[in-house]
Parts: structure tokens; sequence; C-alpha cells
């Protein structure tokens, strides 16, 4: 009997199965819950005594957690720096340029002294300070998204941006509102008390307003004025919702880790900006006021009226709006930005850093197009524009309709410019027209500067190989085009193009005879599929080709046939 214990294959592979990593654990959670669900599903980890959240799936920075002596949030800038930053990217609004400007500096210049007292620990008073929210009154398409956006960028903080409509009071269906801290968390990249300094922007926040003649209760309107309340003056946030299983499942993998780091979200230090467009609010401030117009006036009038009257709002006017006194009161920073004319959004055009002009030279200059805009074509687009009554936005759609043809076929022309003038935008098609026509002309005399090129390539591969191609007089200004685009000579795009036609033409000579044989634009544009029909054809018994045996076509008389 052999010393060694009879082995069974079939047992040893049923090894005990140990249970997964928690990252594992978690990604079948994730898989699971989306399969059954629906939506995105994200599971956010809390990563050592720095408490730094990341999502699993992220590889973990160098620096994994934020040492206790690591230097705090610096903020060293003046209003003026705020406001010349922000006239590189967003034409006029000095106004509200020069407020935000301001309630930023006192703002983040306030959180530094707060901390710097607690530091030194003092047996005086405490400083004391009142959060400067912010509320923004504009129309659509102003820049109050683009103005909060570039503070962020420029002081260097987290920044979260949402319609005030997608939250509802807790409890009820709807995205909760401390979500908006934890996604600041999630934007500082785990760094809690980067995120504890950053900015949150709320729009459509006048969406949340609820006139008295609203009966029941309002889950998404006064509930969600109640439940900003903390979140605006100073509250703590867990990093886990107590509503969302997943967040939960989370807390328990960590908990099981023995991670013991922060779990909570300090908003002090946190600055609310809310913006809408409140139409109908001018109303409420005329009748204050009583300044009611008599007669006609013209939109224009109107427009500039009430950009007057918002300018005098007061908090009454915002309560009989329908906010809670307790929810405006906490934004005791107003701003109002002006409508923009036609002669502002050439200006925006025109000077912007952001300008759309950039975003379109640089997907024509994609296709080695250079896009050469003209004055009195952004006039004319302004004009447009200001009649769509959407403000900046409205660039967009006047530029859309305008370039939709040409970004589609200037690709294709081979020309190396396009100048979009007046005459371009009032009559695009006619414009159009003329770019073909001027492409047909280049591809002609590319082809006959390039005729040497192509015929030199043909006589080599007739020495090799003993077979000949024709090039139709198409084909060489399509090669020639091609040549240009891609940066190569003629002859060494024939030998890349036509590399497998010696293999292929053979297979062809062999079933019909032939040796010699007609290159096309078709063959050009797609030279595998060319040759691999003719090689289909010619296996063909020759009453079912589509075409005659003899494959030499001269363009002016023989006829063409469809690949």
């Amino acid at each position: 009997m052999s010393d060694h214990p009879p082995e069974f294959p079939e047992i040893e592979k049923e090894k005990p199965k140990t249970p997964g990593s928690p990252e594992e654990i978690t990604r079948k959670l994730e898989d699971f819950i989306k399969n059954t669900l629906g939506g995105q599903v994200l599971f956010t980890r809390v990563e050592g005594p720095g408490a730094r959240a990341m999502p699993h799936n992220e590889e973990k920075p160098v620096e994994e957690a934020r040492p206790d002596n690591a230097k705090a949030f610096e903020f060293t800038f003046r209003p003026a720096d705020i406001k010349a930053h922000l006239d590189r990217f967003v034409i006029r609004q000095d106004e509200a340029k020069k407020v935000l400007a301001t309630a930023v500096c006192d703002h983040y210049h306030h959180a530094r002294m707060l901390r710097d007292d607690r530091a030194a620990e003092s047996g005086g008073p405490r400083l004391e300070f009142s959060k400067q929210n912010v509320i923004i009154i504009g129309p659509t398409g102003v820049g109050k998204t683009y103005l909060v956006k570039h503070i962020a960028d420029l002081i260097g903080v987290p920044f979260v941006k949402a319609d005030a409509t997608k939250f509802s009071e807790t409890g009820y269906v709807g995205a909760d509102v401390d979500d908006l801290v934890r996604d600041l968390v999630a934007k500082a990249n785990g760094d809690i008390e980067l995120a504890e300094h950053g900015i949150i922007y709320l729009d459509e926040i006048d969406k949340l307003s609820s006139g008295p003649e609203r009966l029941g209760r309002d889950v998404s309107g006064r509930g969600v004025q109640t439940a900003l309340l903390k979140l605006m003056e100073e509250t703590e946030v867990s990093l886990y919702a107590p509503n969302d299983i997943r967040s939960q499942m989370q807390m328990m993998f960590d908990t099981r880790k023995g991670r013991t780091g922060r779990e909570v979200v300090n908003t002090r230090n946190i600055l609310f900006i809310v913006s809408g467009a409140f139409s109908g609010l001018e109303k409420i401030i005329e009748k204050r006021t009583n300044r009611k117009s008599i007669g006609f006036i013209s939109a224009d009038a109107k427009a500039s009226t009430a950009e007057h009257l918002f300018r005098e709002a007061r908090t009454r006017d915002f309560i009989d709006y329908g906010f809670e006194a307790e929810f405006i009161g906490r934004l005791p920073v107003r701003v109002v930005c002006d409508p923009l004319s036609a002669d502002d959004m050439f200006q925006i055009m025109k000077n912007s850093e952001g300008s759309l002009i950039r975003q379109y030279e640089r997907e024509f200059a994609a296709y080695g197009v250079k896009a050469v805009f003209k004055d009195d074509a952004l006039r004319e687009i302004a004009s447009r524009a200001e009649d769509e009554k959407t403000g900046a936005r409205g660039l967009v759609t006047a530029w859309e309709r305008v370039l939709r043809d040409f970004k589609f076929e200037m690709p294709s022309l081979g020309l190396p410019e396009l100048v979009v003038d007046g005459a371009l935008v009032k009559e695009p098609e006619q414009t159009l027209i003329r770019c073909r026509a001027e492409s047909a002309s280049q591809l002609r005399e590319l082809g006959a500067a390039h005729a040497d090129e192509v015929r030199a390539f043909a006589e080599r591969f007739q020495r090799e190989h003993g077979l000949t191609l024709d090039f139709e007089s198409d084909a060489i200004s399509a090669l020639a085009a091609r040549a240009q685009r891609e940066g190569m000579h003629v002859e060494a795009l024939c030998t890349r193009l036509f590399k497998d036609y010696p293999f292929g033409l053979k297979l062809v000579t062999r079933n019909t005879g032939e040796t010699r044989f007609t290159i096309t634009p078709d063959a050009v544009a797609s030279p595998d599929r060319y040759v691999s029909d003719l090689v289909v054809n010619a296996c063909r018994p020759q009453s079912q080709r589509p075409f005659p045996p003899t494959i030499d076509i001269t363009p002016d008389s023989a006829p063409t046939h469809d690949s």
C-alpha cells in the first residue's frame, strides 16, 4: 500500500470559498442594485484618519490621508483680483462682479479669522460672523453660472452646481439637500477640510417659491426651503446618508476595517449661492413702489424697467413671492445681472476668453480647415441671438443654423480656409455652392500637378507585377487631395493604398485573362473593397457577372458598375 493518501482531483478542486474583499462585495452590490433598481450606483469609501472619501474603482491618490499638521486652506485674493479674473471670461455685469467678488472675499477672510481664533484658544470672547450667502437675480443666459464657476476655479475650491427643482423635503421621493455637501467631498477627492470651504450653487431657486394660493403640503417648495435653512447657516452633515442603503453598507464596511476617520462635514464655511430668473417679482416690487406704467411700452423699455425694479427688491417682496422669511434672510447679499444686448453678445464673441468662436475655430482646425470670422458676421449673429431671448445661449442656436452644413461638408471638400463673413451668414446655401465649385477646381489642379507621380507609380507597378493600372482623371485628383490632407507624397500614398492589389488582381487575371485595370475614385476611397469586388465578380460564372469580362474601362465611353 502506498504511503501517500489517494488522490481525488475532483474533491481537491472544491476548496472552501473565502469571502471577497470589501471592494469586491461593493462592486457586486453596485451591479445588483443597478440591474435591479436602475440608475447610476456609486459607493464611497472613507480611507484612513484623514477621511478621504473616494469611489471604489478610482485609484488612490499618492497621499491617502491629510496629516494633522497639513497646511489649511489659504485665501489671499482681493476683490479686484477676482473681478479682473472674471473680466476675462464674462462680458458686462460689472456691478454683479463687484458684489460677488466682495462677498466671496469677506466670506473666506471671515473663515480664516474664525480658524485663527480657535487655534489661538484665547480666553476672550469668541469671534462671530454672519454668513454672506448670495442670491443672484437675472434672466437666462446672462452668465450667472459662469460667474460662480470661474470664481471657484480661481480660488481653487470644489464647486457643486444643482437645479433646486430636483430636491424634495427629507423623507419624500427626490434628492436630499445633504447630498450637495457629500458631492463637495467627492469633488474635493475626499479632502473634507477643502470640501468645508467649497461653493454650492443652486440654480432655478425661484421654482421653490409657493404663493399663498398654493394649498397642501409642498415637499419640493417650502419643504426644501426649510431643509436648506440649517445647511446654509451651520450644521454637520454625515458622510453616510441615513436613508441610503448604499451609504449604510459602506459605513458597515468601513467600521469592520477599523476606519475611524471623520464622518461629518461642517457647513459653517461653505458658501451658498442661489440664482433664478424670478419672473413676476418685478410686478410685486412695482405694486409696492406704486410705479404702474400707463399705456403701451416697448419690450426693451419693459426689460429695462424690470432690471431697475429688481435692484430695489426687499425681503418683503421675496416673502410675497413665496419664500420663507427665514430662508430669504439667510441670503443677505443680493446681486442683479443685466440682460444682454446685441452689442454685449458681439463683445462676448469678440473678446471673451471662453468665446464660442474659439470653439468653432478648433472644430474646423481638427480637419485642417482654418476658419476666419469677420466682424460683420458676428454682428449679424449677435442680432439674431438677441431675438432668441435666451441670452448668450442664443448664440449657439444662431450659429448652428448657419454652420450646420459647413461643419458637415468642409472636412471632405479639402479647402484650406473658410471665411465666415456677413454674406455667408445671410446666404449660407450660396456660399456652400461656391465652396463646392472651388473644391472641384482645386482637385483638378492638384490632379494635373501630381499626374507624373501617379504615372511613375503605375509604371513601377507594371514592371514589378506585369499588370497595367489606368488611373481616371478624377481618381488622380482624389489621390492628390488625400495626399495633401494626410501630408504624404502621392506616390507613397499609392504604394500604401494599393499594397494588396498585386495578389488580388492576379486572381482576377487567372479567371478572366485580363491584365489591364482601371482605377476609379471608388478605388481611392475604399481600395480594399474595390479589389475585393473585382475578385468576387471574376470568380462567378461569366453569365452572372454584372459587367463584361473586359475590365479595361475608359472614363468617357464605358459604363460603370456599382460594387
